[in-house]
């Protein structure tokens, strides 16, 4: 007999909160849960599965909508597996990107903080090169 959790079991099995997991449903990201005759969620194993695939891509950075597309070329004859590579390529560059940016914002911070010396009274150096 298959495992049957609650949506409460489901969120600490895969330390995801439950309007997380009710949104997941909602949009789609999550197959609907099967109710009980008091009308409350029950979950199977296919849905830890995918909430723990669509945690880690988060963890990741993946957006949703790219969790999305991921999720349908699992399930998609008509693609190739292989365009998640495209979709990871893509997230990775991303990423790179965003490194290079904080780093340049690392370094222009450091050369602010420095410059200044905090024994000057009448200039900030701080403040003037924020002008």
């Amino acid at each position: 007999m298959p495992t049957i959790y609650s949506i409460g079991q489901l969120s600490k099995l895969t330390d995801c909160k439950i309007p997380t997991i009710r949104y997941y449903e909602d949009i789609g990201l999550l197959p609907a849960a099967s109710r009980s005759l008091g009308n409350q969620r029950r979950y199977h194993g296919e849905h830890l599965q995918r909430l723990s695939f669509i945690r880690h891509s988060r963890a990741l950075g993946f957006s949703l909508q790219e969790i999305k597309q991921l999720i349908h070329l699992q399930h998609c004859a008509n693609h190739s597996p292989h365009e998640a590579h495209g979709i990871a390529r893509q997230h990775l560059s991303d990423v790179q990107s965003k490194i290079a940016k904080l780093r340049a914002l690392e370094n222009e911070l450091s050369n602010i903080v420095d410059c200044c010396h905090a024994g000057d009274s009448v200039h900030c150096k701080v403040l003037d090169s924020l002008n």
